[in-house]
């Protein structure tokens, strides 16, 4: 970094990813912001500017070599677990002309969160500020991110074998196995993650329960297709709560579709349907992304909504794990659901390798991607043709 690259940080003010610090005097409160940046999108600390002001003051020799060896014994023994940190010392224009030094201190997104201080405490990123965590939803949210917890494998409480419809059961089986020859019990569903400690496991519930919405009301589909362009507009065409398992929903949503989007001639004959106006194969591959990637640790459902001038496919959860809209295009991808993955695998036209994206963009190249982390959703909009 140079000084006119910080001096452009420093202008710009505090973030959830820039904190400014006159010195270290609170160790603790310095492992605080360490732990909140580890466990958000990583930043950086500037050390030799005011909190408050941004003014430029500057350490001495001295005050770098004692703070950059506070700063590494910090990050090693009062973070758990311990972080990596880089360091390095800007030089820039500060009051009066003078030359001040700052120690840049670096910290990475986390690979192992949740972390926390020596007391338990685990610290988030708040705007600018930091907070205590203390939601349960929230921390396996981050244990998720780490790749050490897939949700859709934790048991759905008050859930039994009595939920599982077996003629479902019957349709996986039949893809992976001659199903005839296999009797349906606790040992079968055990060995297929759908049962676990006689509860069915979230992806168990998705998949193969007679009523999924009865335990988890949330994670279905709100289908609206409004008269405009306005999201709070009051007027619509067509509206559906869309339930049942992840296929059922799949189904159903792409009927939504259908219905609802006109059909272009283009050079069709005369007595032909026609093709839809957004591609179907785009539409499908967009929906299985996002009933298979969400975040299922948040209660909320995904959202279809279709207006004059776009169609729009909002997700809860942002992309996880550092995933960019860049690295989703190319066909890069990280699994948060793994049992969702796989029964999708085989029980939809779902590959799970990562190119579904490639595939839509292909058929519909006008795909817009909104990553928006601070609002923990992810949203597709697709401009629909406007009649001349």
């Amino acid at each position: 970094m140079n000084a006119l690259e910080l001096l452009e940080i420093i202008g710009s003010g505090e973030t959830s990813k820039v904190q400014f610090k006159r010195t270290l005097d609170n160790q603790d409160s310095f492992a605080a912001e360490m732990i909140a940046m580890s466990n958000s999108k990583g930043g950086i600390i500037l050390v030799g500017v005011e909190d408050k002001s941004g003014k430029i003051v500057g350490l001495d020799y001295t005050e770098l070599q004692k703070i950059g060896n506070q700063v590494s014994t910090i990050a090693n023994e009062l973070v758990k677990p311990f972080i990596y940190i880089t360091t390095e010392v800007v030089v820039v224009r500060g009051n009066n002309d003078i030359e001040a030094r700052v120690l840049v201190v670096h910290v990475s997104e986390g690979t192992n969160k949740p972390y926390k201080d020596n007391n338990g405490t685990i610290w988030i990123k708040q705007g600018a500020d930091k907070r205590r965590m203390t939601d349960n939803n929230e921390i396996i949210r981050l244990f998720q991110q780490s790749g050490s917890l897939s949700y859709d494998e934790m048991i759905v409480r008050s859930t039994s074998i009595t939920d599982i419809d077996e003629n479902k059961v019957r349709e996986y089986l039949d893809k992976i196995t001659d199903s005839d020859k296999v009797e349906l019990n606790e040992n079968v569903y055990r060995n297929l993650n759908i049962l676990k400690d006689n509860s069915l496991s979230l992806g168990g519930l998705l998949f193969f329960a007679k009523e999924p919405q009865k335990y988890r009301p949330a994670f279905c589909i709100k289908a609206v297709s409004f008269v405009g362009n306005d999201l709070g507009g009051n007027l619509y065409r067509d509206s559906q709560d869309i339930v049942g398992t992840i296929p059922d929903m799949f189904n159903q949503a792409v009927s939504f579709f259908t219905r609802n989007l006109h059909y272009i001639q283009k050079d069709k004959n005369f007595n032909s349907v026609g093709d839809l106006e957004i591609s179907k194969i785009a539409l499908e591959e967009l929906l299985q992304n996002a009933l298979t990637h969400r975040d299922y640790t948040k209660n909320s459902p995904i959202r279809l909504f279709i207006f004059d001038n776009r169609v729009e496919i909002i997700s809860p959860g942002a992309l996880p794990n550092n995933l960019t809209i860049e690295n989703i295009k190319l066909g890069n991808a990280v699994v948060r659901n793994n049992l969702v993955v796989s029964f999708s695998s085989k029980l939809m036209n779902y590959r799970g390798v990562g190119t579904g994206v490639a595939r839509a963009l292909k058929e519909q190249p006008n795909i817009e991607f909104e990553n928006d982390v601070e609002g923990e959703q992810f949203k597709v909009v697709i401009p629909r043709p406007q009649k001349p």
